[in-house]
């Protein structure tokens, strides 16, 4: 199994990234998916999960900017990221949870990682 997130970059405040989990050995529909986030210092936080069935749940902080997808032909997952903050940047990791773990939001539940993608946003 492995995960390959890339996308990340440096934009400006109010600019857009648009980063790309690609997965092989596991059916994204199959599992629960998801980004985290870490800034330096900073603890690992969740931003948005996409459930095996579809469904999505997203951090407060990022509703209504961040858009999380997947392309099920592609076996690939999209975070759509609008209107960045600088409160954004990290390095952002996607993750898989093959056992469909209820703790969704425990990055403990995730038993697959990608190498994280660098999100810098200057103000």
């Amino acid at each position: 199994v492995q995960l390959q997130a890339f996308g990340g970059g440096l934009v400006q405040a109010g600019g857009s990234l648009r980063l790309s989990c690609a997965a092989s050995g596991l059916t994204l529909n199959r599992n629960t998916m998801a980004w985290f986030r870490q800034d330096a210092g900073q603890e690992r936080e969740i931003v948005v999960v996409i459930r095996w069935s579809g469904s999505t749940y997203y951090q407060d902080s990022v509703k209504g900017r961040f858009t999380a997808s997947r392309d099920t032909a592609k076996n690939t997952m999209y975070l759509q990221m609008n209107n960045l903050k600088p409160e954004d940047t990290g390095v952002y990791y996607c993750a898989a949870d093959k056992d469909r773990s209820v703790a969704i939001l425990d990055s403990r539940s995730y038993d697959c990682w990608g190498q994280g993608t660098q999100v810098t946003v200057s103000s």
